[in-house]
């Protein structure tokens, strides 16, 4: 999708701070965070939201939660713990319509999120 800000992000029209990269997938420091550590991860390629995930998508998708696990360690949070959060649709908190993965850690995360 032309105008998706994370799309502009991977084609490298917006600058941002990357974490990881693979050939499917960009991990990068969030602009607005709301943990000591929060980082984004997304595919390179454009899903809208997990609801528009096909059976074609699984791969990606585990790709994803694997560079998030990735994104942790680097970070310095598998032992400690972290967060890993998708927010699917507007009343879930979506505002990026792509898929993505946030990945919080660096403090105590409290349960029930919401």
């Amino acid at each position: 999708m032309q105008d998706c800000i994370f799309c502009k992000i991977v084609r490298g029209e917006i600058p941002a701070k990357k974490v990881f990269e693979t050939d499917e997938v960009l991990a990068f420091d969030d602009i607005n965070p709301v943990a000591p550590v929060h980082v984004v991860v997304v595919p390179k390629r454009h899903i809208a939201t997990l609801n528009d995930a096909a059976d074609g998508d699984a791969q990606t998708l585990g790709r994803l939660l694997l560079a998030a696990k990735s994104v942790a360690a680097a970070k310095g949070l598998a032992q400690g713990g972290y967060r890993a959060v998708v927010n699917t649709m507007a009343g879930a908190g979506q505002v990026v319509f792509h898929v993505h993965i946030h990945v919080f850690g660096g403090r105590a995360l409290r349960w029930p999120p919401g």
